[in-house]
């Protein structure tokens, strides 16, 4: 099941490869020569990104999916380390702009 279109408003904006170029050169310039292409299929919750070929940048569909993202950040690492299986396992935390609500960027797992 695809998820919703991007259907821009004041509080959830256009979620395109422009944008999250524009987030990785303004908050992780160490990555803005690496290529940015959609995936496949997006999820709900989150528009996903490959930047280059180890990570992806995700980014809430709406403003209420934020919260999503922290959650993420603080307990992927502590369940990667008691899994015996590899999940992906956040790098970075982007900070609310204007044009977003929470960026995370992570390492793809296997």
């Amino acid at each position: 099941m695809k998820g919703p279109q991007n259907m821009p408003d004041s509080k959830n904006p256009q979620i395109d490869i422009e944008l999250a170029k524009c987030l990785i050169a303004s908050q992780f310039p160490q990555w803005q020569h690496l290529p940015i292409k959609a995936v496949a299929q997006s999820g709900w919750d989150n528009r996903t990104f490959h930047l280059g070929n180890e990570m992806v940048i995700r980014l809430p569909s709406k403003e209420e999916y934020a919260p999503q993202i922290l959650k993420e950040f603080q307990w992927l690492p502590m369940l990667a380390r008691r899994l015996s299986i590899q999940i992906t396992t956040p790098l970075a935390l982007g900070q609310p702009c204007n044009l977003d609500s929470r960026t995370l960027i992570t390492r793809m797992a296997g």
